[in-house]
């Protein structure tokens, strides 16, 4: 909101915007000029460029009330400093003698929890240091909707669930009573992490899907013994829209990590026993050889078994154009296998020198080599122009966020502020390296 200024509880309201947002995406909104009927401050005009001639035929706060209490019923108020929005608002509702009550989120405490350290927590400078665009500063509908972007990015943040299950405790008409068909038909078609939540709130199952309503129908429907204890439990389910298959993996395993969900105890994520390694002969050319995982030694990628490592093994000799002599499948005198059939140059009789070969060497290394790097790995994010990243630095993930911009991208320090961070686990290490074998489009940027 803008206001007039002036004395404690004598301001009125000159501007409001309200977007209404499910924990998604926007799915209502109310933007107004509003008449105050009174003085504007100076100071406020030259703040906002609102003046009294732009309010002569807005809407009388009266006249809108009745249209925020609509779009406000059942829902929190977050606010960027919210005390503030929250006491004009019911100021406002006071003098037409209606008691206004909603519960409020403030965005300046939950950004001091969740992102510490901030040099400002003002919402212009905070977004510009969260690379947060923002237009029409001081206006309420472009702080609104600097204010929507931040709240997703603390939400993204919040690896606790606090604001989810407090949520859903004011929700309690909405989800508590719900039947077991209208929480599948509010969940949607697409790639995430969901929370199965009992009457009080609380996580009892966090699950990974493709398909978060398929995947939900399916629990709700089956008649195992584990799909009918949580059919007896559910009271809700919420749910983080991760936009690619690798970032849902991550935060699938953080999640539980983080809430302990009584029916995921089983849940663990799988270690490599397999792995690449690299080396340089005594004639200077890279080698490359499966052998037992062990973190020590720096593996290029890993495996479940070792079945899996002889097959993408086979597959990088394909893609690159890599002599099998040099990636421990021994040859003859006259050359490897793939020689013979024009599928080698012949590094392993010496027709082709290790400069050359190195060289074709190192754009396998470029496309799978993490250990050492300082690296984001950028995939599709949740909605169109924003992308998911992960963040990997000192051979280990140290994240996971969206971003809007690609100048995000190449500031490390913006970076850093905005991912939300993870335990660094080889188990993470691992997934990734799965994943990238397995999926094209991603884009590894390396970082300075």
């Amino acid at each position: 909101m803008e206001t007039t200024g002036g004395k404690y509880n004598q301001e009125g309201i000159t501007e409001i915007a309200i977007y209404k947002f499910d924990g998604h995406e926007v799915v209502d909104q109310f933007i107004s000029l509003v008449n105050p009927e009174r003085e504007i401050q100076p100071f406020v005009t030259n703040l906002t460029g609102i003046n009294s001639t732009m309010l002569k035929s807005a809407p009388k706060f009266y006249e809108v009330a009745k249209r925020i209490i609509e779009i406000t019923e059942d829902c929190v108020l977050v606010a960027h400093n919210a005390s503030f929005d929250y006491r004009i608002l019911r100021t406002e509702f006071k003098r037409l003698g209606y008691s206004y009550k909603r519960k409020s989120l403030c965005t300046v405490e939950l950004a001091k929890t969740l992102i510490p350290g901030q040099p400002s927590y003002s919402l212009g400078k905070l977004a510009r240091s969260l690379g947060i665009p923002v237009s029409d500063r001081h206006r309420a509908q472009g702080d609104a909707l600097a204010t929507v972007k931040l709240f997703k990015m603390l939400l993204t943040k919040d690896l606790e669930k606090y604001i989810v299950k407090d949520a859903i405790n004011v929700e309690s008409a909405y989800s508590l009573k719900k039947a077991h068909k209208d929480i599948i038909d509010a969940l949607p078609i697409l790639i995430g992490v969901f929370y199965i939540h009992d009457t009080n709130g609380e996580i009892i199952y966090v699950g990974r899907s493709n398909n978060i309503k398929q995947k939900i129908n399916q629990i709700l429907t089956d008649i195992d013994p584990f799909s009918q204890k949580i059919q007896q439990l559910i009271a809700t389910v919420t749910y983080d829209s991760c936009g690619n298959e690798m970032i849902s993996h991550l935060v699938y395993h953080e999640e539980i990590k983080k809430n302990n969900p009584i029916f995921n105890k089983t849940a663990t994520p799988a270690k490599p026993k397999f792995a690449l390694y690299t080396s340089t002969d005594s004639a200077g050319y890279h080698n490359l050889y499966l052998d037992a995982y062990s973190q020590k030694k720096n593996p290029i990628t890993s495996f479940n078994d070792k079945r899996s490592g002889n097959y993408w093994l086979n597959t990088f000799i394909e893609k690159y154009q890599l002599c099998m002599d040099l990636c421990g499948i021994k040859a003859t005198e006259t050359g490897c296998f793939n020689y013979h059939v024009n599928q080698c140059n012949g590094a392993c009789i010496g027709d082709e020198g290790p400069n050359e070969y190195n060289k074709r060497f190192q754009l396998f290394l470029d496309d799978y080599k993490l250990h050492g790097r300082s690296l984001a790995i950028v995939d599709k994010g949740r909605e169109i122009g924003e992308k998911g990243i992960i963040y990997l630095e000192n051979n280990a993930v140290k994240g996971y966020g969206f971003i809007d911009l690609n100048y995000q991208l190449k500031n490390k320090s913006i970076l850093e502020r905005i991912i939300s961070e993870i335990e660094p686990r080889n188990s993470n290490l691992f997934l990734i390296q799965s994943y990238l074998r397995k999926n094209k489009n991603y884009k590894i940027i390396e970082l300075e």
